[in-house]
């Protein structure tokens, strides 16, 4: 019995989940965040921040399609929560490692942008 039908659907809720309340917390904290960080420019903080939403949404799509397209045959349980648990894994960590960049770099280069 293949088990990726089962897996793709707890792939595709958990990954949605995950998009939608990361992306919804990132994205208000992120205004007061560099909001901070330049206070002057207000709308140049929301254009910054909406791009970063952008980029968000479109890695989390991306690899969930990777994903999908590369998804291998599954035939126990146990192999399905590896593989679950692999998979989510690492766009979780793609996904922190991407957010403490976008930290540095906004925080070391914030001024060179205004000016």
């Amino acid at each position: 019995m293949s088990y990726n039908l089962i897996g793709y659907c707890i792939f595709i809720t958990v990954i949605i989940l995950i998009i939608v309340i990361v992306g919804e917390i990132c994205y208000r904290n992120g205004n007061v965040f560099v909001g901070a960080l330049i206070p002057d420019h207000l709308d140049l903080c929301l254009q910054i921040n909406k791009t970063l939403l952008i980029c968000y949404y479109l890695v989390n799509i991306g690899y969930c399609v990777m994903t999908l397209a590369t998804w291998e045959i599954i035939n126990s349980p146990l192999q399905l929560i590896e593989v679950l648990v692999i998979k989510v894994g690492i766009i979780i960590s793609a996904l922190s490692v991407l957010h403490y960049i976008n930290i540095f770099l906004l925080t070391n280069a914030i001024h060179k942008l205004i000016k």
